[in-house]
């Protein structure tokens, strides 16, 4: 009954939420903002309820990601597990085309502030896409948004089991340009939630990719991102 209530107040703060989101969202675009601002904005967004954004990450760990990314000066992301937006938030203002963002779960409000993400004056599209990455309808609706461009970077940090991080790779690789990048999240070899197993799949795809790890410590629990270029 307490999440319950919970919950209905959390409606009920939509409209006040939605105000300030956007209107940090109008500071954020303000000004001209240099990489590692962006990831810092991305890892707390200071927005709340259900227009939350926020990222969980290694700030060296993303911002070496991010930087990496910039580099092929992108016009196409897919990012497959959007959870609250934060990558999203880095993605829009690297991709000078198109940003698709996947979940399984509905992102709620937070959608229409995902969706305006892009700076003033950017021609990119964010598209947030809900569904199962696993199944062969959500694969087309992919397809089917990027009309036959090209990805320049993959960031995969859904499904974290074994099996659900391989089909995501096996599904959507060849989606992705000669000379791209295919990332993942948490390939540490120490993770505290047991559900997490990225980096079983990662000591594999080791033995046939060209891949580089970004990892602070090497002693760390958790997080660690693995880079597969293309």
């Amino acid at each position: 009954m307490k999440r319950e209530i919970r919950e209905f107040g959390r409606w009920l703060r939509v409209p006040l939420n939605r105000r300030h989101a956007m209107a940090r969202l109008r500071e954020f675009h303000s000004t001209k903002r240099p990489l590692g601002e962006i990831v810092q904005w991305a890892m707390s967004f200071g927005t709340k309820g259900k227009f939350r954004v926020k990222t969980t990450q290694i700030p060296s760990e993303i911002n070496g990601l991010a930087a990496e990314v910039a580099k092929l000066q992108p016009k196409v992301i897919v990012e497959i597990g959007t959870y609250e937006g934060g990558t999203s938030l880095i993605w829009a203002q690297l991709a000078s085309e198109r940003v698709i963002t996947c979940d399984i779960t509905p992102p709620g409000p937070r959608g229409e502030l995902i969706e305006a993400f892009p700076p003033p004056g950017s021609d990119c599209k964010v598209s947030v896409l809900t569904g199962d990455s696993h199944s062969a309808d959500f694969a087309a609706r992919v397809e089917k948004e990027l009309g036959g461009a090209k990805v320049d970077f993959m960031f995969i940090d859904g499904d974290h089991r074994e099996a659900g991080v391989e089909a995501d790779y096996r599904t959507y690789r060849h989606l992705v340009r000669k000379g791209g990048l295919i990332g993942f999240h948490d390939i540490a070899e120490n993770q505290r939630e047991p559900g997490n197993e990225v980096q079983h799949f990662w000591k594999r795809l080791k033995q046939e990719a060209v891949t580089e790890e970004i990892i602070e410590n090497r002693d760390q629990t958790g997080f660690g991102i693995g880079i597969v270029r293309v």
